[in-house]
């Protein structure tokens, strides 16, 4: 069981880009660097192996194709290592892809050339979601509860109802406790590339937040507004 106040300052998630393209390799590491992500990069297939094997990081985004070893035959070599490592592969339009085979040679997702900042990003975000020990917490805060694992709210012990975007809302919020957030990056992390509504969604569904766990909804104690800002979660 693992509760807000037991952890430290959280580690920033690393990602390996491998890529021979220098200007993508480039675009998506300043990308990745401006989301708060650590960046380490290769050029050659080899190379990318040995760094993915050695500094075992948190994410890997590998083009298909790429000289000295395959992005393929990497995610081959990163799984026969038992590592658990998800695996990003970049692909050219027109290139053939077997997406069974890629899956079966360790792969977790996909993206095609050329790709849009957002759609990466959104891919790369639930990859590491998908891996991280998040999915296994327990949180509580006031007389709340919630289960990761199996998206369940509970307020002094009764199940309470919500849409998916209100609990993605909510899990976004417990994770970035006491901090404070801009309506921009709520809307990017919870609501993603595909779907990109106006800052006003963020407030309509921090009140339906506030309706639903706080003990007055009026004077809000844990969903609290940032004047000027956004909104910072107090557990």
């Amino acid at each position: 069981m693992t509760g807000l106040t037991a952890g430290g300052i959280e580690r920033l998630k690393s990602i390996l880009v491998i890529d021979d393209d220098e200007t993508v390799r480039e675009t998506i590491g300043v990308m990745l660097e401006q989301e708060g992500y650590r960046v380490q990069m290769a050029a050659e297939g080899r190379e990318g192996c040995q760094k993915a094997l050695t500094l075992k990081p948190d994410l890997v985004v590998v083009d298909l194709r790429l000289p000295g070893m395959s992005g393929m035959e990497i995610c081959k070599q990163i799984r026969a290592a038992n590592l658990t490592t998800p695996l990003l592969v970049v692909s050219a339009v027109g290139d053939e892809i077997d997406k069974v085979l890629l899956l079966e040679m360790g792969a977790d997702d996909y993206v095609v050339k050329p790709f849009g900042s957002r759609e990466l990003l959104a891919r790369i975000r639930a990859l590491l979601r998908r891996a991280s020990p998040e999915a296994h917490k327990l949180y509580h805060f006031g007389d709340v509860e919630v289960d990761v694992e199996r998206r369940v709210v509970t307020r002094r012990g009764e199940a309470v109802k919500f849409t998916p975007s209100e609990y993605n809302l909510l899990l976004y919020f417990l994770q970035n406790p006491d901090r404070p957030l801009t309506r921009d990056m709520i809307l990017n992390t919870v609501w993603g590339y595909d779907h990109y509504p106006n800052t006003r969604t963020v407030d309509i569904h921090v009140v339906k937040l506030r309706q639903k766990l706080e003990p007055d909804p009026n004077v809000p104690r844990h969903f609290t507004t940032v004047h000027g800002v956004g909104y910072r979660f107090l557990p």
